[in-house]
């Protein structure tokens, strides 16, 4: 997100088979538990999971319902590929020569300066060639010194350089700049080829460590400037993002309830497919889903299993219109149907959530998107739906001080104010 995903066998078995947990038919309907769920939206839920699903009458274990989600702000609260990066920058956990960071770093990243908001401290715009000297500048002086890469100083030592904080500040100033300034499909992948040099095992123990931090965490916002020291030829720079990823307990249960009423469940993710696979399977984290169900990002891989800087070829990106592609070649091709239940929260999840006609429910987490976006329309849709027996979208509200779902009907407030804003 070796994953060569052409089905692997194991997936294939599963889909072909049917030997998922919760498969076969029993005779009590699994309820689903209550949580901080808005009462309407458990109820459509829990009503669609039981007329679907393995105590109905008309269930076949050959062709099971199934469903997809999206992973970062849907599944759980933030983005584990951010937060992956953080932890990465601060471990200093790559696999990467230095020439091999600067081919990373410019990636299909276009010359123009990037937008106004990501102006150094001097008041100056950048592009992306000032910003990826120093990086490579810095990230030579510490592949050259730490001995976790070619050197032999510890991480506490190489952390009292002016190039430690540098690096560590261009990098994640260079992720905030890209996303700003270009499209989806320039900046989604961007981050993922900073695991260039790492094989598969790395990076699902790298994901493993960094959800355990998270873990630990405040939810707060998080503020890194590049030294005075070293200001380098881009200049001083400043990013902010907010910290404390958090599980989301409503989702384990529903991830849970789905499989054992014979439900297939999917994740399809703009995050690279072995994060997602260790995140979503690790039983430390409480979804256990099986790794060969994810869609996700993919990267070509050397002989050795290491992955290298370059997409994988013949695949879509997982994000927007990739994502519907994605589940019709791999899902719908082998189901013969498209799935019942999908849940999402922002742009990139649009398409797949209005793009199957076998939708019984979208499950949309309102993180207030602008009402002009095609996913700020559809909650609105969904706000303007609520209560009615014949909802197809359902929107969740959250509270974003708190990372956990809002059990009443604040978010469909504020989603039905969304609403009148468009007519």
């Amino acid at each position: 997100m070796d994953r060569r995903f052409f089905l692997s066998a194991t997936a294939a078995s599963l889909l072909v088979a049917g030997c998922a947990s919760g498969r076969l038919r029993t005779g009590a309907a699994v309820a689903l538990p209550t949580g901080n769920w808005d009462a309407f939206n458990h109820a459509q839920l829990s009503q669609m999971i039981q007329a679907m699903g393995n105590t109905s009458r008309d269930y076949r274990a050959d062709r099971p319902p199934y469903a997809v989600f999206d992973w970062d702000n849907t599944s759980i609260f933030l983005d584990i590929q951010e937060a992956l990066l953080v932890y990465q920058l601060q471990q200093l956990a790559f696999g990467m020569t230095p020439a091999q960071m600067d081919t990373a770093v410019r990636m299909n990243i276009p010359q123009t300066p990037f937008a106004a908001e990501f102006k150094n401290a001097q008041g100056q715009p950048l592009g992306i060639d000032a910003i990826a000297k120093d990086i490579v500048a810095s990230y030579t002086w510490l592949h050259s010194h730490y001995a976790g890469l070619a050197g032999n100083q510890s991480l506490e030592q190489v952390q009292r350089s002016p190039h430690y904080g540098a690096f560590i500040a261009k990098v994640r100033y260079l992720y905030e700049a890209i996303g700003g300034t270009f499209d989806h499909a320039t900046s989604y992948p961007w981050v993922t080829y900073l695991l260039t040099g790492l094989t598969q095992q790395q990076v699902r123990q790298l994901t493993a460590d960094t959800v355990r931090w998270q873990l630990t965490q405040p939810i707060e916002k998080v503020t890194w400037n590049s030294p005075q020291a070293l200001p380098g030829e881009a200049g001083v720079v400043s990013v902010s993002w907010k910290n404390g990823l958090r599980l989301a307990p409503e989702m384990q249960s529903l991830y849970q309830t789905l499989r054992g009423a014979g439900w297939d469940v999917w994740v399809c993710s703009a995050s690279f497919v072995d994060v997602i696979k260790e995140i979503s399977s690790n039983p430390e984290f409480g979804y256990n889903n099986p790794a060969e169900r994810v869609l996700a990002m993919e990267l070509e891989r050397d002989a050795d299993g290491r992955i290298q800087t370059q997409f994988r070829q013949g695949y879509d990106q997982t994000q927007g219109p990739g994502k519907t592609a994605t589940i019709r070649r791999f899902l719908v091709s082998h189901y013969g149907y498209g799935p019942a239940l999908i849940a999402g929260d922002s742009e990139g999840d649009q398409n797949m959530l209005v793009d199957f006609p076998e939708l019984k429910h979208g499950l949309i987490v309102n993180r207030l998107r602008d009402p002009s976006t095609m996913i700020g329309q559809l909650s609105a849709k969904a706000a303007s739906q609520y209560g009615h027996a014949d909802a197809v979208y359902l929107l969740q509200g959250r509270d974003d001080n708190r990372g956990e779902l809002i059990p009443s009907q604040q978010a469909i407030q504020l989603g039905k104010r969304q609403a009148q804003t468009l007519k």
